[in-house]
Order: C-alpha cells, then sequence, then structure tokens
C-alpha cells in the first residue's frame, strides 16, 4: 500500500483565514511520522531525484529538516539547512520568504558560488519559499542540479511563470473540507 496517499486521505483539515491547510506528518511532524511512511518517501525521492554530482542537499527549516537527514544518510551527500535564525557568519544570505499563512526572513550558511545542490522541501503551496530559496542560490551562483518537494497542493504558485521546475511525489487539493488526489505520481 502506499503509505503517502493514505496518510494524505487521512490528514485533518484545519483554516488558517481563507487558507484551508493539511495537518499532515511530514509537514507538520503531527500527527506521528511512522518509520516506514519516511521509508517510503526517501526511498521515492531517490528513486525520482537528480543525484548526479551533488555537493549538498539544501532545505528550508523546519519541516524539510527530517527528509533531507534521512536522504543525506542514505546518500552520503552533505546536508545545509536554511533556518529562520540569523547568525552572522561569512558568507551568509538572507532571503525573505512568504506563504499563504505566513512570512519572514531565512538565511542560508554553507552554500557556495559553483556548489551543485538538490534543494528538498516538504510541501509546495503557494511556492512561496521555494521561490525565495531558488532565487537566494541563483544569487549565490549555486547550480540547482534539482528540486523535489515531497506534495504539491494544487492551484497556482509563484513558480508556475518561472525558469525552475519542481518535481513531487504526489499532487494534492484541498475540497470541501478534504485532501483529494490529483496526481498520485506527482510531477517529474
Amino acid at each position: 500500500m502506499d503509505q503517502l496517499r493514505q496518510s494524505l486521505l487521512d490528514a485533518p483539515i484545519i483554516e488558517k483565514g481563507d487558507y484551508e491547510y493539511f495537518v499532515h506528518p511530514i509537514s507538520d511532524g503531527v500527527p506521528m511520522l511512522k518509520p516506514g511512511l519516511l521509508r517510503e518517501i526517501v526511498i521515492k525521492i531517490i528513486r525520482k531525484a537528480n543525484l548526479e554530482d551533488v555537493d549538498k542537499i539544501v532545505t528550508p527549516a523546519a519541516m524539510g529538516i527530517h527528509i533531507s537527514t534521512a536522504v543525506s544518510l542514505m546518500t552520503d551527500i552533505p546536508l545545509v539547512v536554511i533556518r529562520k535564525r540569523e547568525y552572522g557568519l561569512d558568507g551568509e544570505v538572507s532571503l525573505h520568504q512568504q506563504t499563504g499563512y505566513s512570512e519572514g526572513d531565512m538565511f542560508i550558511n554553507d552554500v557556495n558560488e559553483g556548489d551543485r545542490v538538490l534543494v528538498l522541501d516538504d510541501v509546495l503551496s503557494t511556492g512561496g519559499t521555494m521561490k525565495a530559496v531558488l532565487d537566494a542560490l541563483d544569487h549565490i551562483g549555486a547550480d540547482v542540479v534539482d528540486t523535489v518537494a515531497i506534495i504539491k497542493k494544487a492551484g497556482p504558485n509563484e513558480l508556475d511563470d518561472s525558469d525552475h521546475h519542481v518535481k513531487t511525489l504526489i499532487n494534492v487539493t484541498v475540497e470541501d473540507g478534504e485532501v483529494v488526489i490529483v496526481d498520485e505520481h506527482g510531477d517529474d
């Protein structure tokens, strides 16, 4: 059985203003994340992502960390976490991200010009965070080899008119307070 698919169908929906938000172990850490689901997702990422000559996995905090850590452990590719806290280290780059329900500054350390990176995130919804991350990596001069989000929430997002393509494992929408699977195999 496809655990990712079933976990999304079982996900509760909450409203944050006009935004219908599904609560899921991958995107929220609740309900409990079972090892089998995490393992299934990591295997799917490794099969879908272009990992050839990738120097670093880059993920925004916080909910990309557990996925990216597991992928790093399985591939031996080092992990860089984009943090919501400024550290003031040499070479730190700031970016501003805005989603359907929040906004704020994030900070990239340890990514340099010419680094070949895989960008991983949990959910692509409005595209605000992913666009900000990809724009910052372009500014740094990193080579984004591939970009993967586990779940894509259907609808317009900020990457629709950009040169960046994000692969996904599964695409969903929320209708009448329920998650509906739009594409069980995501985007390639």
